[in-house]
């Protein structure tokens, strides 16, 4: 799967109908968004179950702010709407691949009672 253009419109769609989703916040002057491109769009078409998203954060600055981003580009990855990854910067092919094998190693109903736990534990 090529990757899909994300916006304020389509995102909550997006990462509710697809089990993971990864997304790519980058800008058309941004030097290291544009040597990353090529590496999420080779790891799109490896990985055909996965949602490749790009939002250009100039374009969608809602969105962008939304999730607090300051630096691009910035991966973030969400598997059952849960964001399992988020950092800036550019990754190489091997560091993509490895987020993703983590990804889908996890058992995400243990994710879900360590989240509820932390939420207990803050609302007390």
């Amino acid at each position: 799967m090529a990757t899909v253009e994300l916006t304020k419109e389509n995102f909550e769609d997006t990462v509710t109908q697809n089990d993971m989703v990864i997304v790519d916040f980058w800008a058309s002057w941004c030097g290291p968004c544009m040597s990353f491109a090529p590496v999420f769009e080779a790891a799109s078409e490896q990985h055909q179950d996965i949602v490749f998203g790009k939002i250009n954060a100039d374009d969608e600055q809602e969105l962008a702010a939304a999730f607090s981003i300051r630096s691009i580009p910035y991966v973030m990855l969400l598997r059952e709407k849960v964001v399992l990854f988020a950092q800036a910067g550019a990754l190489p092919a091997e560091g993509l691949e490895s987020v993703i094998r983590q990804a889908r190693g996890l058992d995400m109903a243990q994710v879900r009672r360590e989240i509820a736990e932390q939420q207990a534990q803050q609302q007390q």
